[in-house]
């Protein structure tokens, strides 16, 4: 796993790079089953890819997204048995999915209290969000977008009426105890802007946006001094991925990341996207994920998630993998 940023962000910027949006979220999970079910069930995502994460393949790795599993529409998780995590600084402490407009968040409103999950309406930042969590206590919340964004693929089999899916990732927000630490990975590493601020309780939330902006594009940091550092554990999340479009913007972004003396992973092969890993200096981690060639590129795309599916390096173990792995259906 790669560590800590190092160096002092050195070289000039290349102000045409950007970053376009989010493209996914990893968290972890150690109970996989209640997770499948929360996420297809209650909130009604498809199970896009049914897997194992590539450096620990004992545990599972599944992807909730739209229907096509569109990037930028998907929160995926690891499998590992841990206690519950340590809520703190230096990690990512709320991740937020789009829907629609009002009706949706009204929608949604009505289906958490039929489904017994607790949640609460409010206001930040100026607009309104759904606050809620996983039954792990994976913090999430639902805001209503307008149409910003890609348009998402509406998954024909959930049991969310299409208007009023989950359209994709919104603002992820992350707490640090300095923000000035961050700050120039943020802008100038990844070339985000700070566009404007608030605040949320005790904490001073600054807003950072990428590209174009607006609710799909947007990294959030809540600035707290003094809370112990956060504990990896079930409900925490594990990093958050954004977007480029192509390999030619993602090989500039490994040429950018290390002409400004970043520590990375170098450039690794997730057979649906290309990656790359490095930590921000309050330790976050952060990867920069291609939108292509998507998860239709080894398994159809009507039957996506419904078999494990295994990257071709594992593929001579899939016998002893699949015998270490929890049912799910």
């Amino acid at each position: 796993m790669p560590g800590s940023v190092l160096g002092l962000y050195r070289g000039g910027m290349s102000a045409d790079l950007q970053l376009t949006g989010l493209h996914h979220l990893t968290a972890v999970s150690s109970d996989i089953r209640g997770n499948k079910d929360f996420f297809t069930e209650t909130l009604g995502m498809r199970l896009v890819k049914r897997s194992v994460n590539q450096d620990d393949p004992s545990a599972y790795h599944l992807f909730y997204a739209d229907g096509a599993g569109s990037p930028g529409t998907d929160i995926t998780f690891f499998q590992w048995s841990l206690p519950p995590e340590r809520r703190g600084a230096h990690s990512i402490t709320r991740t937020t999915l789009r829907v629609r407009d009002e009706a949706s968040l009204a929608y949604w409103d009505g289906r958490l209290s039929d489904r017994g999950v607790a949640h609460t309406l409010t206001e930040r930042d100026g607009r309104t969000y759904l606050d809620f969590e996983d039954p792990e206590g994976q913090r999430l919340a639902l805001l209503a977008d307008g149409g910003a964004g890609d348009a998402p693929v509406p998954w024909d089999a959930s049991l969310v009426p299409a208007e009023h899916q989950i359209r994709g990732l919104g603002p992820i927000t992350m707490t640090v105890g300095d923000i000035e630490r961050s700050r120039p990975a943020l802008e100038r590493v990844l070339n985000m802007q700070q566009v404007r601020q608030h605040a949320d309780g005790e904490a001073t939330v600054s807003v950072f946006a990428m590209g174009g902006g607006g609710p799909h594009a947007e990294l959030h940091i809540a600035e707290q001094p003094g809370l112990p550092v956060a504990r990896l554990g079930a409900g925490a999340v594990h990093h958050v991925a954004f977007r480029t479009p192509d390999e030619e913007q993602y090989h500039r972004w490994t040429e950018q990341l290390s002409r400004k003396g970043v520590h990375h992973s170098g450039e690794v092969d997730r057979y649906w996207f290309r990656s790359l890993y490095f930590r921000e200096p309050n330790g976050i981690l952060f990867e920069i994920a291609t939108d292509g060639p998507g998860f239709a590129v080894d398994e159809p795309a009507e039957t996506l998630g419904e078999s494990l599916v295994l990257p071709p390096f594992l593929e001579p173990h899939r016998a002893p993998i699949a015998a270490g792995l929890t049912p799910l259906d």
